[in-house]
């Protein structure tokens, strides 16, 4: 039996090649090898993991990257811990750097919090431990029934302006919807840079879809013949009582609440996905006298036909980190730039698997990050 010096194995949960160059530039820095082992899908799309090496009594870390194909990614993940942990593995610990279904973590009208339950699931299948990077919100962390180390990319995003965004002096930091001003100011203070906030009707923020909690109760209707009402499934709970009127929330004209011309202009954010209004926010920074503009987020998802869009966009540069694989999209828009954070990842495996404090992966870190 071939145990290792180092008395754990780093593994990786995916199937797709382009999605293990995260894993191997982590073990890399780790000055590990990467474990062996073989997924892949059935003819019927099954997800098969097998496992080349013993893990009996060892400290396994699997990285989980998250392609396009979220779903099978889950199963390989799932499948994965579930074959390690019928092989005795004494701890078996998730590196997920971009949390999957971290937006649904909200109930919406008659949905379902699919975060809590990917978390049970997680869980179920033998995970004890996780490490993720900026998780849309922090209070997923409550999901989980074990440790959640919730590391930051803010400090290497910091770096890329201070070295590679020419007169950054000369920039501000932007959030292009309230929503997003904490962390814009998190980044604002450490840079000390000014601050500006879109606001508007064009925003469409998640805390404004409607969840189904503050619908009126209709009105009975009475008309017809005397003695015969219509069904009416929301009724007030007492005759006689009649509740305010709500007033229908509506959003003012698009606005810019700070001074942004003859400044570069920063975007920050933790996700771009779809980029209909990053592309919206450019052009109002445009028009308001923005001469460079930037988009800094964590997790560079960039779906459909996202880096044709920013390609024809008023975006001068999109700066994400390699949390998600995006290399076809920075073959289609070379304005796409990557970050690499594998060094905080590795350095993460390494404390827990030492038993060392993480707090120095988060010395000035700010809670709004």
């Amino acid at each position: 039996m071939n145990v290792p010096k180092s008395g754990y194995r780093v593994f990786s949960a995916n199937s797709t090649p382009a999605c293990t160059e995260l894993a191997k530039k982590i073990t890399e820095r780790l000055g590990v090898e990467l474990g062996k082992s073989v997924v892949y899908q059935e003819a019927n799309t099954e997800t098969r993991v097998d496992v080349k090496e013993s893990v009996r009594g060892q400290s396994i870390f699997i990285i989980q990257t998250i392609p396009r194909d979220v779903n099978t990614a889950i199963m390989e993940m799932l499948v994965m811990a579930y074959a390690l942990k019928t092989s005795c593995a004494k701890n078996i610990i998730g590196v997920i750097p971009y949390f999957p279904y971290s937006k649904q973590c909200k109930m919406r009208k008659r949905g379902s919090i699919v975060c809590k339950l990917l978390a049970s699931m997680l869980a179920k299948a033998g995970l004890s431990h996780i490490i993720t990077m900026d998780l849309h919100q922090k209070e997923i962390q409550g999901f989980f029934s074990f440790p959640v180390d919730n590391l930051r990319a803010s400090p290497f995003l910091l770096q890329y302006i201070q070295e590679e965004i020419p007169d950054y002096r000369n920039a501000i930091i932007v959030a292009k919807s309230p929503s997003a001003a904490k962390r814009a100011q998190s980044y604002a203070e450490r840079l000390r840079l000014g601050l500006a906030v879109i606001h508007g009707e064009a925003q469409c923020s998640e805390s404004d879809m409607a969840d189904g909690r503050h619908s009126p109760p209709c009105v009975r209707n009475t008309s017809g013949h005397p003695g015969l009402e219509l069904p009416c499934k929301q009724q007030a709970p007492f005759p006689g009582i009649e509740l305010p009127i709500m007033m229908a929330k509506e959003k003012p004209p698009i606005t810019v609440v700070g001074d942004v011309g003859g400044r570069i202009a920063i975007i920050i954010d933790d996700i771009i996905d779809d980029v209909e209004d990053f592309v919206a926010a450019a052009e109002i920074l445009k028009e308001r006298g923005a001469y460079k503009i930037y988009i800094m987020a964590t997790h560079g998802l960039l779906s459909a036909d996202a880096p044709r869009l920013i390609e024809e966009s008023a975006i001068d540069e999109v700066v994400v980190t390699n949390t998600v694989p995006h290399e076809v999209q920075k073959l289609q828009c070379p304005k796409i730039k990557t970050v690499d954070v594998s060094m905080i990842l590795a350095e993460a495996i390494r404390r827990i698997h030492n038993g060392e404090s993480m707090a120095y992966l988060f010395r000035n870190i700010t809670v709004d990050d």
